[in-house]
């Protein structure tokens, strides 16, 4: 597996190439695994120590959501009046939402559960209060970076 270091406008890259299958190579962006059609395919009997493909990081369509730490440090609760928006962290689907409107949850409690490459993450609440919005369902796909709650 090969890894190298890219930085876009800015944003570090941690790329790594698992395989090499004709045009298609399987890659892992900052952890996130994708498929990656090349133009051409490598042929290996012309390339018996495979090179790598130069392999463009994906461009954020927008800033990218800050991942919430695993032991979140005592972040104040959402001033009166104020909406804080919960994120999603990755794409995936969502598969559960575990709060309502109206429901006053705090940092750290488990408020979704959204599926991403076969595997179930909790979402946690990152601020304090009450949730004022439900963007999506059960069954929605997100985008890194998408909207799913607003806490108030």
């Amino acid at each position: 597996m090969n890894k190298y270091q890219y930085k876009v406008k800015g944003v570090d890259y941690e790329v790594e190439i698992a395989e090499v299958e004709g045009n298609v190579a399987k890659v892992n962006v900052n952890g996130i695994p994708f498929e990656v059609e090349l133009q051409r395919p490598i042929n290996a009997a012309k390339h018996p120590t495979m090179t790598a493909p130069r392999v463009q990081a994906p461009q954020p369509a927008a800033p990218a959501a800050p991942v919430a730490p695993a032991a979140p440090v005592a972040a104040p609760a959402v001033p009166a009046g104020a909406g804080a928006p919960l994120k999603a962290p990755l794409p995936g689907t969502v598969t559960d939402v575990k709060v309502q409107v109206g429901q006053k949850v705090g940092i750290g409690d488990v408020v979704m559960v959204l599926e991403a490459m076969k595997m179930q993450n909790n979402i946690e609440s990152e601020y304090a209060g009450t949730v004022t919005s439900i963007h999506v369902k059960a069954g929605d796909t997100v985008m890194e970076g998408a909207v799913m709650m607003t806490i108030g």
